[in-house]
């Protein structure tokens, strides 16, 4: 059987952004039929609700767009994603593009202007930091 990946779990057809919705992603959804894909949702696992305010990463505190600092609940679900990687013994992870969770490559600036900058989100990081391989969805096929 092949490994087992994480993955954001609004890729995988779960309604858990930040407005409510959810897609999905064809390789992740196939390999999710096969059971082979683990969906987590870092921003619910650290119990923001959904829908909620879109949040983005100013310096080094995740703020909403009414300016509420969100770090806490956005560090409380990326310990908890990583926490069921290691549990699932998981080595790979695709994340959403530009979330302040997920983001792999790139977030937005911090400024709610839609500038996209160059950096990771939280769980990305911390992934990644621990060894896990971070791809993303953006850049991801079998």
């Amino acid at each position: 059987m092949a490994e087992r990946i994480v993955a954001s779990a609004c890729l995988c057809g779960v309604q858990c952004r930040y407005d409510g919705r959810g897609g999905m992603h064809p390789h992740l959804m196939e390999l999710l039929a096969r059971g082979l894909v683990i969906p987590v949702c870092p921003e619910v696992l650290g119990g923001l609700p959904v829908p909620r305010d879109p949040c983005e990463i100013r310096g080094a505190a995740v703020v909403d767009k009414g300016g509420v600092d969100r770090t806490a609940a956005f560090a409380r679900g990326a310990a908890a994603a990583l926490g069921i990687a290691r549990e699932c013994g998981v080595t790979t992870a695709v994340l959403k593009e530009r979330s302040p969770s997920c983001g792999v490559r790139f977030i937005y600036d911090g400024t709610f202007a839609s500038r996209l900058v160059p950096g990771r989100g939280l769980t990305a990081r911390l992934l990644a930091e621990n060894g896990i391989v971070v791809i993303s969805d953006e850049a991801f096929s079998l």
